[in-house]
């Protein structure tokens, strides 16, 4: 077949423009700035007419500026994006939070770097799984797409806008510096066959069939309201958000109720975005106890890991999970196996524990390889890691 040479910054920014991105804000930050610069060689080039440009990128001043312009612009109808890495994540909690809560639409990759603090800017790391996932105080839980491929910085780069507008939240998409700078083999892209998903949004002709609007009223039992967007004359048409607590009309409330209702509700939507996001990509073998997890760049390690414990009369499945939150075919995984040993590029073991909360009764089953010293995972280092964890949980397994 015809491969073709590409990294994944490249590859989500072309993503990106087949997913209709119209505004770009972002603060320079390895190893994201390339992802940027990408858009900036290609997007103006194709998002212009006789009368000028129909796109924008703003360098704004910090990376809250970023986020707060790609909320701006995601709540007046325009496919907004940003690019950042872990320290930049930091900056921009609080204008997650709101738009999470404002239930506005906006992409934010995160091309992980090793931290804490400024860390090691130019070596890889996967740890912020956990800090993406809930960034925002208070009941805060974002989606998360986790590419693993060159395709899938594509692809997932297009299907971000659609999940963001189709829920109405910011989308997270975790990428790290060994997808995201280093050169890779892969198919080559195909072009998108569906139209873009914009969600739930009413015109000035779909609001003159009602007699009554609110803005975050339950519809349809999946937890997403119907928005309107700015430049709707109709007179029901809403113009405001808030990040302050409102009833189903948007107006503002303190009442116990109405913040309990509006709660639930975005627990409903949170339901509704795990049957949406990606499949965990499964390789089950029929006599396997043992499986392997893991998320993004380590792919290539574990499988060829797979091969060297195989050549060691080990047999195991894998599982590489592309997107939180969790779904039911992760927990059946875990169920289906004796041990599964989750395999990561940080020392907190974060996969782990978002799967020991998603499946507690199956906790004691996983065991962890949380590595990260900056470089990618080696085959022999995670068989050698993978048969050290296998040996204590046996041995704890025959002491219980």
């Amino acid at each position: 077949p015809e491969l073709m040479l590409i990294d994944g910054n490249t590859a989500a920014a072309i993503g990106a423009i087949t997913g209709g991105v119209g505004v770009v804000a972002w603060y320079p930050i390895t190893p994201s700035t390339s992802l940027i610069e990408s858009l900036e060689s290609y997007l103006p080039r194709l998002r212009e007419h006789n009368q000028g440009a129909t796109c924008a990128i703003v360098q704004a001043e910090d990376e809250i500026a970023a986020l707060g312009i790609g909320i701006g612009a995601g709540w007046a109808g325009a496919r907004a994006m940003t690019a950042t890495s872990g320290p930049g994540i930091s900056l921009m909690t609080e204008f997650a939070g709101l738009g999470f809560f404002a239930e506005i639409p906006a992409v934010i990759w995160d091309v992980q770097r090793v931290g804490p603090s400024t860390g090691l800017p130019t070596r890889t790391a996967q740890g912020d799984l956990l800090s993406v996932y809930y960034l925002g105080h208070g009941d805060t839980r974002h989606v998360v797409l986790l590419p693993g491929t060159m395709e899938e910085c594509y692809s997932d780069a297009q299907l971000a806008f659609d999940l963001a507008e189709y829920l109405q939240t910011p989308v997270f998409v975790l990428s790290d510096l060994d997808l995201g700078m280093n050169i890779w083999m892969s198919r080559p892209f195909t072009y998108p066959e569906q139209p873009l998903q914009r969600g739930k949004v009413l015109s000035a002709e779909d609001l003159a069939k009602l007699t009554t609007y609110a803005r975050f009223a339950d519809v349809d039992g999946d937890g997403i309201g119907y928005r309107t967007l700015p430049g709707n004359p109709h007179p029901l048409a809403a113009t405001l958000s808030r990040g302050t607590g409102h009833n189903e009309r948007n107006v503002y409330s303190e009442r116990p109720e109405d913040w309990q209702r509006n709660m639930a509700r975005l627990w409903r939507k949170h339901e509704t975005a795990r049957r949406l996001v990606p499949h965990p990509v499964i390789d089950a073998h029929p006599e396997a106890t043992i499986g392997l997890i893991g998320f993004g760049s380590t792919a290539p390690a574990i499988a060829e890991a797979r091969d060297l414990l195989a050549a060691a009369g080990i047999v195991t499945s894998s599982m590489r999970v592309r997107a939180l939150p969790l779904g039911q075919e992760v927990t059946d995984f875990i169920a289906h196996h004796r041990y599964c040993v989750v395999i990561e590029q940080n020392h907190d073991g974060q996969l782990r524990q978002l799967l020991q909360l998603h499946c507690p009764a199956y906790a004691t089953r996983l065991g962890s390889v949380a590595w990260c010293d900056g470089l990618p995972l080696t085959a022999p280092f995670v068989r050698d890691q993978v048969l050290n964890v296998l040996e204590q949980m046996h041995a704890t397994t025959l002491i219980m």
